[in-house]
């Protein structure tokens, strides 16, 4: 499963290159810095980032100077800081740049109206995902909601350019997902140890975004299914029953139901189901290593439906 990855293809590509620039030389954009470190558990070499004490308190301060300023009520993507707007994706999504980013080129997809984030995901979200995603390779996600790690209640999917990270695979948990069903069916994958509903796409489909987006919206009702989730229609918006995350590449998606943000406070987002952590401290990384990633992923991941 360790594909090579595409030459990006179409005008985006550069456009994230150029306003990555911008946004770097004007202040915009704000790296966390991190160091990496790899662990090897149920046959996953996950990816652990542990932010530096230092970094994280001036992130920390940054934060909170930004909130005392603005009375923490802004929504910052209505209207969107222009130094990190990258491209108008449709007439409902943009796409942005993450200001306080830990993988270079962090992409955010964002409805142009309010959305909450806990309302299922349309066709037109998949529209502008795959949009983005068949002109470069990369790993889309969803947070369905602060129990799924999401940090702001429009709604959001959000991109990160593959590979993770040069020393790790591709997707650290595609050295399991050769094992799983080829036909497109949704099903399980042996020796993933969490609950999850797994399907493949069909990759004909990687140079025609619209067809690719209409089959897998079709695939996601079907995880959703699988995982025992439905609507809840509030004010007129199918709404999510339970939370949940939510993997896509144009090879496969991945959904994973939530019942809590946290393992022993070491908060855990749609990324961490793709082998990829992060860690505020040692004494957190000290609890990955003691626990292992792939308990610590049980702790979060819901309960599936019979």
């Amino acid at each position: 499963m360790n594909t090579p990855p595409r030459e990006p293809s179409g005008h985006l590509w550069p456009a994230i290159l150029r306003q990555t620039g911008h946004a770097l030389a004007c202040g915009a954009l704000h790296p966390i810095q991190t160091t990496r470190t790899t662990i090897e558990d149920g046959g996953v070499r996950f990816l652990i980032r542990q932010v530096s004490s230092l970094e994280r308190k001036e992130q920390d301060a940054r934060r909170r100077k930004t909130d005392a300023a603005t009375n923490c009520a802004i929504n910052p993507f209505l209207p969107c800081d222009a130094n990190l707007f990258v491209a108008d994706i449709s007439d409902t999504h943009l796409l942005l740049l993450n200001k306080f980013n830990v993988i270079d080129h962090h992409l955010l997809v964002v409805t142009r109206r309010f959305e909450l984030q806990e309302n299922l995901l349309n066709l037109a979200d998949f529209y502008a995902l795959f949009d983005c995603m068949t002109q470069f390779e990369g790993l889309g996600f969803y947070n369905s909601g602060p129990a799924a790690g999401a940090s702001q209640p429009h709604k959001h999917l959000q991109i990160v350019p593959l590979p993770l990270d040069e020393s790790a695979p591709h997707v650290p948990i595609e050295s399991l997902l050769a094992t799983a069903r080829t036909d497109g069916a949704v099903c399980t994958v042996p020796g993933l140890g969490f609950p999850h509903a797994f399907t493949r796409l069909d990759t004909k489909l990687a140079d025609r975004p619209p067809e690719l987006a209409r089959s897998a919206f079709d695939k996601y009702l079907s995880l959703l299914d699988a995982a025992g989730l439905h609507a809840v229609v509030v004010n007129g918006e199918a709404r999510q029953s339970a939370p949940y995350n939510l993997l896509v590449t144009t090879r496969w998606m991945m959904l994973v139901p939530r019942r809590a943000e946290r393992a022993e406070g070491i908060a855990v987002n749609a990324l961490g189901f793709a082998g990829s952590l992060f860690v505020r401290d040692d004494m957190q990384m000290q609890t990955i290593r003691e626990l292992g990633p792939m308990n610590v992923l049980r702790r979060v991941a819901g309960i599936m439906a019979d």
